[in-house]
């Protein structure tokens, strides 16, 4: 059985600290904790699971962070979380089997980050990130925010997730890193205009969002995973802005990049029922139903778009034509995934009226 030795970076984590290290205590052998300025109670807590607690000062740099976080590691492999990530009890199970009978010879795990989940435990966000590796190859992490840690050699896909349970969002935190940047002159690689473009944009800042999205699919080099985004997220801040002409050029511009994915076509299927065109909406929403993400995806995954989502649209489109039957279909789809959503239950309510349909015992 391999070894494992946890690193985390924290500041300022009193409210969700324990929460994480209780889901990884019993799988990790070490655990190394980096403080870089708590002010709070955060070391305190730490103190209840290890006595390996160490202090770095905050650089500005999550790299520079994680890179020292590594150095304490003493196990054959390493483990990192976020404060706010919490590992559950499913995973916990595949986690501890995956550590019994991994080949020593891997040099990395790429595991599921559930990145966010709504009010029903779906999940919203998902991608895969290289998240167990071996101590020995000294793998470093890059960039100053939203870093990636550069891998190479055997890596394999595992099943298990990491969960996001985030408390509060530390706005604008990463927007004023990327400013930074711009004051010192660093030179953005396209990478760095994909991820500031999103800062951007969930920050309100739409048309620089799409400069810099813009900036990123001007230049040849980039991974394909971030131009597919760049467009999609360009046609949403064109959404916001009122520009329906440009939003649907944003979203042609994907296929430049790849297959037209769900996260695409439910998108197509909203420009279209905003314009009324019911039957090209549903054509396709019913598409997206169709394209879920492959399990190795490593870009971002929205599984809503070819889940509930599409479903709950067509649902109304078909309301809209008159074809009731059709929309109870795919309201009771999307019900599937969200049973206590209160527009799917309004639906479901009027839909049985229009269709005299009968209660089901157990309901």
């Amino acid at each position: 059985m391999i070894t494992i030795s946890l690193c985390m970076i924290v500041k300022n984590e009193e409210e969700v600290l324990a929460r994480c290290l209780d889901s990884a205590k019993d799988i990790v052998d070490e655990i190394n904790i980096i403080d870089t300025g708590s002010e709070d109670q955060t070391v305190e807590i730490a103190k209840r699971y290890t006595d390996r607690i160490f202090h770095f000062p905050w650089t500005g740099s999550f790299s520079e962070a994680r890179n020292h976080a590594f150095t304490y590691a003493t196990k054959e492999y390493i483990l990192y979380l976020d404060a706010d990530d919490v590992i559950l009890e499913e995973d916990r199970r595949q986690f501890l089997e995956l550590k019994k009978t991994l080949n020593p010879a891997v040099d990395s795990v790429s595991m599921f980050y559930n990145a966010g989940t709504d009010e029903f435990g779906n999940v919203t966000l998902r991608y895969r990130r290289n998240r167990l590796i071996k101590t020995a190859r000294n793998f470093q992490w890059r960039g100053d925010v939203h870093n990636y840690l550069e891998v190479s050699g055997y890596i394999i896909n595992s099943d298990v997730a990491i969960t996001h349970k985030k408390t509060r969002h530390k706005v604008g935190r990463n927007l004023q890193i990327y400013e930074r940047k711009i004051e010192r002159g660093d030179k953005f690689s396209p990478r760095d205009y994909f991820y500031y473009g999103n800062e951007l944009r969930e920050n309100g800042h739409y048309e620089k969002a799409i400069d810099n999205y813009q900036k990123n699919l001007d230049l040849a080099e980039g991974w394909v995973e971030d131009k597919i985004n760049a467009c999609i997220n360009m046609a949403d801040c064109y959404r916001f802005l009122g520009d329906l002409k440009k939003e649907l050029e944003a979203l042609c511009k994907s296929f430049d990049y790849g297959k037209p994915r769900a996260e695409v076509a439910s998108r197509m299927g909203f420009y279209f029922y905003r314009k009324r065109d019911y039957r090209t909406a549903i054509f396709w929403y019913e598409l997206a139903t169709r394209l879920p993400a492959d399990t190795n995806q490593w870009g971002f995954s929205y599984p809503a778009y070819w889940t509930w989502y599409p479903h709950l649209h067509m649902c109304v489109c078909y309301y809209r034509l008159g074809e009731y039957e059709n929309a109870y279909v795919h309201n009771e789809e999307a019900r599937k995934y969200r049973p206590e959503d209160t527009n799917v239950l309004h639906n479901k309510t009027l839909l049985e009226g229009l269709l005299t349909l009968p209660k089901k015992v157990d309901e």
